[in-house]
């Protein structure tokens, strides 16, 4: 059985991410700074089609895989891969072809330099990313018990962390992922993909004209339901510009950034009341939150509010590391390498893959 390694300085891993339409490489030393990190985004790509594409989000991460391991290689000063003491990859989930791509890039290195490979689920990469640090940058890293909010445009749940690796699940969404109502409402307000920065920026414009949408508490319960929020906005559109609210409507500017701020705002309240009250039952010292929908402004400054109202600490990290990057899955597997997880070259890709179960 492989023995646990004490933390030290100078620990680096090389990390490869590639679930989704990212193609990401970091160097991350002692599962936080962050030594270098490039990811080469497909959103151009996809905002043709208004969303992701798997057989092309693989094929594009086959074209920009060896040029971005390139350039985290350069930018971290190595000669080679071999310059790290593991490899990190994330084996799921996500779109099982575009994992397969960067699965396979971990374990050629892997195997040519004689280094040790650490698989990392994706949504537990989404959490440590609150620890990361830039070069120069210093900061206490989350203490425990903390509570922490993954939401992305495909996952959206609360977990209790007592310590690094432990998760206890709090509560999930029933149905549409937070990112995912974003994208959606996006397209039913013919504004462009991906829908989340889209709608912030709509809403920008309503000023106080935001119109009132409902929200999905479901009792006393820490999940989540997005679905009948959207519904609402479909109803709306309907209501107003008439017609079947099919992709692409057209909705006048006014009216989209109206209907945009109620969504946001809806959203908004439901993650930030949920996470309190999750942080307050648990008696988390630490709240962190992390997914590509953390990098939306409105939610990082009511999460900031509540977080304060309890005494506790806010860590999110800067908008670039809420997004899927190879630094998170760095962080993540550092302590999954510390605490002495090897993985063989036979590793897989496991599209479905879930972090914790329910208490």
């Amino acid at each position: 059985m492989t023995m646990a390694i004490e933390a030290g300085a100078g620990l680096r891993l090389l990390a490869v991410e590639s679930s989704c339409d990212e193609t990401a490489v970091a160097v991350v030393e002692d599962g936080r700074r962050i030594l270098a990190s490039v990811v080469a985004s497909q959103t151009v790509l996809h905002a043709r089609t208004g969303g992701i594409v798997p057989e092309v989000a693989a094929r594009a991460h086959l074209r920009w895989m060896l040029p971005v391991l390139d350039e985290a290689i350069a930018r971290a000063g190595l000669h080679d891969a071999g310059g790290v003491d593991a490899i990190a990859v994330t084996f799921g989930p996500g779109l099982a072809g575009s994992l397969l791509v960067g699965l396979t890039m971990a374990k050629t290195l892997a195997f040519l330099h004689d280094r040790p490979l650490v698989a990392v689920n994706h949504l537990e990469g989404h959490i440590y990313a609150g620890w990361l640090l830039d070069p120069g940058q210093e900061a206490e890293a989350p203490d425990f018990p903390a509570v922490a909010l993954v939401v992305s445009g495909g996952h959206t749940f609360l977990v209790e962390m007592r310590d690094h690796l432990s998760y206890r699940l709090l509560g999930q969404t029933v149905d549409d992922a937070a990112g995912e109502a974003f994208d959606k409402v996006g397209r039913l307000l013919g504004l462009p993909y991906p829908g989340g920065p889209a709608i912030q920026r709509a809403a920008e414009g309503a000023g106080s004209r935001g119109r009132r949408l409902p929200r999905a508490w479901l009792g006393d319960s820490l999940d989540f339901s997005f679905s009948g929020l959207k519904t609402a906005v479909r109803r709306m559109v309907v209501a107003e510009v008439g017609g079947t609210a099919d992709d692409g409507a057209l909705v006048p500017d006014a009216l989209a950034a109206e209907i945009a701020a109620g969504f946001q705002d809806s959203v908004v309240d439901v993650l930030a009341t949920k996470t309190a009250l999750a942080a307050e039952r648990c008696g988390a010292r630490t709240i962190v939150l992390g997914g590509g929908v953390a990098a939306n402004g409105p939610l990082r400054a009511a999460m900031g509010d509540r977080a304060a109202a309890l005494g506790a600490r806010l860590v999110v990290p800067r908008p670039d590391l809420c997004t899927d990057n190879g630094a998170m899955i760095g962080a993540a597997g550092y302590r999954r390498f510390l605490a002495g997880e090897r993985a063989g070259l036979d590793l897989d890709a496991r599209s479905s893959l879930k972090l914790a179960k329910p208490a």
